[in-house]
């Protein structure tokens, strides 16, 4: 890992990052991240992406598999699946960074085809891997150009394409061939999934889904599990509750206002499965969750 790509991600990010701790850049999908303390448990359906740690550290969990991570590894995530993370090494000294980028499947198709690579089975679609030199140098050229206005529309396309060029070329490419919208039912899986991300305040129509998917509901409701891991109606449930935590936790929003904006009509049931799936009813969750936030800080 280079000196210099943890220079960039820093000073990017000291300048842009929100009150999240995230500094979206011009690229749409490339973000840098910044965190000064130890973070609470994040909950989040990613879309397929990688993060490269060039400072401090990180855990990140998948149904049983567990990751502990830091600079100079890189977490792949290469399906839309539900993850927990937590930041495990930051504080105001030695803040926690990294550069994300979520992966483009109209970029990986091509690539996969022209370079000829063997689709493989990788296991989990979670996985790290220490960064390789040529992904970090191109993670790298990708944050100089953004200092760059006039060389965005010009070099933009061709340095994503090598970015993704050199993750397939390397120890993540079996996965990204695997989970990362080359396989067919992958491709289908996905237009739907950016369907119910898009509405998932609204009401879950499985014939429809099924319909953009260009399946038969029996062959999507196994294929979406397959991808996911989830159930369509798990996904959104996992969607809402998400949001409406983030909503509570950042926000201060109540938690009926949360509720109902994420497409929730009765407190009882989103309360109920607010429980089931963070440990706790909402008011008591977010109270701790500040408590913990308070001391680390």
């Amino acid at each position: 890992m280079t000196h210099t790509l943890l220079n960039a991600v820093r000073q990017y990010a000291d300048a842009h990052a929100d009150s999240l701790g995230i500094a979206q850049t011009p690229i749409p999908g490339m973000f840098a991240i910044r965190a000064t303390s130890l973070s609470e448990l994040m909950y989040a359906i990613n879309r397929p992406l990688v993060a490269i740690v060039v400072q401090g550290g990180k855990r990140v969990t998948m149904g049983s598999d567990t990751f502990d991570f830091g600079a100079g590894d890189s977490l792949l995530i290469a399906a839309d699946v539900p993850t927990v993370s937590q930041i495990t090494r930051a504080n105001l000294g030695v803040p926690y960074y990294s550069f994300v980028f979520e992966l483009d499947p109209a970029v990986i198709e091509p690539l996969a085809v022209e370079m000829r690579a063997v689709h493989e089975s990788s296991g989990c679609p979670v996985r790290v891997d220490p960064t390789e030199y040529e992904v970090a140098e191109a993670a790298l050229r990708l944050m100089r150009m953004i200092d760059r206005p006039s060389a965005l529309p010009v070099l933009k396309d061709q340095l994503i394409r090598e970015f993704h060029y050199w993750l397939l070329a390397g120890r993540h490419g079996a996965a990204i061939r695997a989970f990362g919208v080359t396989d067919i039912h992958a491709q289908r899986i996905a237009r739907a999934v950016a369907l119910i991300r898009e509405g998932y305040t609204q009401p879950l129509r499985v014939e429809q889904l099924a319909e953009v998917a260009g399946m038969s509901p029996s062959s999507f409701h196994q294929h979406f599990r397959t991808v996911t891991s989830l159930s369509p109606l798990q996904f959104q449930k996992q969607l809402r509750l998400i949001e409406a935590r983030r909503m509570m936790l950042s926000e201060g929003s109540p938690a009926s206002n949360a509720a109902y904006a994420v497409g929730y009509e009765s407190i009882q049931q989103f309360t109920r499965e607010y429980g089931r799936l963070f440990g706790s009813p909402p008011v008591r969750d977010i109270k701790e969750a500040r408590s913990r936030m308070s001391i680390a800080a």
